[in-house]
């Protein structure tokens, strides 16, 4: 978790492209619940992907909650992720 966590935190807030497994994406990083929380959507540019997760970080610990997708898919597209800018 450490190093979704640090990759996570390394992505900028706002919409931004970056590449990940090989398709370039258009992503938004935002904050919810009054920043005690945060979203990341990615739609894939030729349509053929979609993430989607939220992102709790507790005084009981960090919860990841991916949105109707496995979490290790969440994991290894925020841990490929690379912005381009």
């Amino acid at each position: 978790m450490n190093a979704f966590l640090a990759a996570f935190d390394a992505l900028p807030l706002g919409t931004f492209r970056g590449l990940a497994h090989g398709r370039r994406y258009v992503v938004t990083r935002s904050q919810v619940a009054a920043g005690r929380g945060e979203k990341l959507v990615a739609e894939a540019l030729d349509g053929s992907d979609y993430i989607s997760l939220n992102l709790y970080r507790l005084s009981s610990g960090t919860r990841l909650k991916p949105c109707e997708m496995p979490k290790d898919k969440v994991v290894a597209f925020v841990l490929s992720l690379c912005p381009e800018f």
